[in-house]
């Protein structure tokens, strides 16, 4: 090839798209992980039990909690202590730490203790989110990941399937407490003995809370009924429980007259963009029985009874039409040392798995079931779902890539 040839190939060549490098992992990095004492109202969960941190701390990373952060799930700053964990009396330096992981969203003052830069790890609650909150985390640049916005590496959502699990599984051990004649409610038991009617069960929702809350009631001997628009997840559902169940669309009339027989009415309507649908209306409540129960699950994004307000453990119900409403958000901190073994369950293979990519940005780019979680990054909101709820402008995590080498 002439000179001149060569230099038209190598003309050509520059004007095309460049392989780059990957960056390789320069091997385990030591994390600094804090763990804060929740102040959330009702939180009685917190992010890791003692097991958890005995683990992380023998794998070389350091673990900073807050001095009775465990105190609702019934662990002691000793049992912290001795797994390996500092205990500090210092709330601002709890937050100071790399990552910090926790429950509940921050608040404007515990926002403030984060340093610039670092990570975030918490819940988002987008339903009950507000434009300062996502403007305060971007101010200072901090890298916010949702834990209910986390997929497994088969598309599903950890946190979410967890404590769906716990609350579909306590639900209907509520019912029968404030059905039992000792709660002044109906007084009978949910399911039935030899000779008498079962109890009915009505569910809204045929996912993973209505799978569990139908697997105990059916334990019990009641009788189900599901409610749900997805045909494939009533389907699914049938195939989980194993057994063939009373399934529907939510038709109208159908609900109505199964509202009127039913003494348990459990909401479980899954929230689309941020908000449960509102299914029962308040002339559907005033139909119900006398002493039947509601219990409103999807309160947290809203609630899908016309008739629900947000309730809370220590004050659990109201009456409306004489119906029974337990409307309490967040069901699983009633249980909260098994959320807490649930939570450390997840968290704990996350966080071994950044510090073995490298850093938090190692760990984002390189799995994207875990960047789905991310929603700001180095000051930009990075989830289109945040971004039209709150009207700002939203920048693709897969734009960063570039700028990283």
């Amino acid at each position: 090839m002439t000179n001149a040839g060569k230099g038209k190939a190598s003309s050509q060549e520059s004007i095309y798209p460049q392989e780059s490098l990957l960056k390789v992992s320069s091997g385990n990095t030591s994390l600094s992980i804090g763990i804060p004492k929740e102040v959330s109202l009702q939180e009685n969960r917190v992010s890791l039990n003692p097991e958890a941190v005995g683990l992380l701390v023998d794998n070389g990373h350091q673990v900073v909690v807050e001095s009775t952060a465990g105190q609702k799930a019934k662990f002691t700053d000793r049992e912290y202590s001795e797994a390996g964990a500092r205990i500090s009396y210092d709330t601002e330096e709890v937050f100071k730490s790399s990552i910090v992981l926790k429950i509940a969203p921050p608040t404007p003052q515990e926002i403030g203790y984060l340093v610039p830069g670092k990570t975030l790890i918490s819940a988002l609650q987008i339903g009950s989110q507000t434009v300062d909150y996502l403007k305060a985390l971007n101010d200072k640049r901090i890298t916010g990941i949702a834990i209910e916005q986390i997929e497994d590496k088969v598309g599903g959502l950890p946190t979410v399937r967890a404590m769906s699990e716990i609350a579909g599984s306590t639900v209907i051990p509520i019912a029968t407490e404030y059905l039992s004649s000792v709660n002044n409610g109906k007084g009978v038991l949910l399911g039935g003995i030899t000779g008498v009617p079962p109890t009915k069960v009505v569910v809204l929702g045929a996912g993973t809370v209505a799978e569990f809350a139908a697997r105990a009631a059916l334990g019990l001997g009641a009788q189900i009924k599901v409610f749900d628009n997805h045909i494939y997840k009533l389907r699914r559902l049938k195939h989980a429980l194993g057994q063939q169940i009373y399934t529907s669309t939510i038709d109208t009339a159908t609900l109505i007259e199964s509202l009127k027989s039913a003494d348990v009415v459990i909401g479980a309507i899954r929230a689309e963009r941020g908000r449960s649908r509102c299914i029962v209306t308040e002339e559907m409540v005033s139909s119900m029985k006398p002493d039947s129960i509601v219990i409103d699950v999807s309160i947290d994004q809203g609630g899908c009874f016309e008739t629900s307000r947000v309730t809370t453990h220590s004050n659990p119900v109201f009456k409306k039409y004489d119906v029974i409403h337990y409307c309490v958000p967040n069901i699983a901190s009633r249980v909260a040392r098994t959320a807490t073994s649930a939570f450390s369950h997840i968290f704990t293979p996350v966080l071994l798995q950044i510090a073995e990519a490298g850093s938090i940005e190692d760990m984002i780019f390189a799995n994207r079931w875990f960047m789905k979680g991310v929603y700001t990054f180095k000051g930009n909101i990075t989830n289109a779902d945040v971004g039209t709820k709150f009207n700002m402008k939203c920048k693709d995590l897969s734009l960063f890539i570039g700028t990283r080498f």
